[in-house]
């Protein structure tokens, strides 16, 4: 295992700080990656990086990203739900480095829904 340098301990500063503005309810967005071991297998460490790539490239500040174990739906994997303030959270399947930042632009940024990547809203089946 390396050694942690400094710059590694402010990433994780920075980490721990969107966490608690989440619990403290600062966050606009809460974005969860499933990665039990069937979304790892199907490659959910892709959407993963994916994810993290456009949070800090866009430089947010007010978007948590999470993670959890397996959402029980094994072969829709890779999924992510997406929870924005005072809306139902948004179930997503079968993600794609490409379907990743097309629902991070339209729904994350935009509050619109990708219907064509959604399984569920909230506890209710997509169309």
């Amino acid at each position: 295992m390396s050694k942690i340098k400094p710059q590694d301990l402010e990433k994780i500063r920075v980490r721990m700080a969107r966490t608690m503005s989440l619990r403290d309810g600062d966050a606009q967005a809460k974005i969860t990656v499933h990665m039990g071991t069937c979304g790892i297998a199907a490659g959910a460490r892709k959407i993963m990086s994916a994810l993290l790539a456009i949070v800090e490239e866009k430089d947010t500040k007010d978007i948590v990203v999470t993670t959890s174990g397996c959402a029980g739906l094994c072969s829709r994997e890779p999924m992510m739900t997406v929870e924005l303030k005072g809306q139902a959270p948004v179930k997503y399947i079968e993600l794609d480095e490409e379907k990743t930042k097309k629902i991070f632009s339209d729904h994350v940024l935009s509050g619109k829904v990708v219907k064509e990547y959604a399984l569920a809203i909230g506890s209710e089946r997509v169309g």
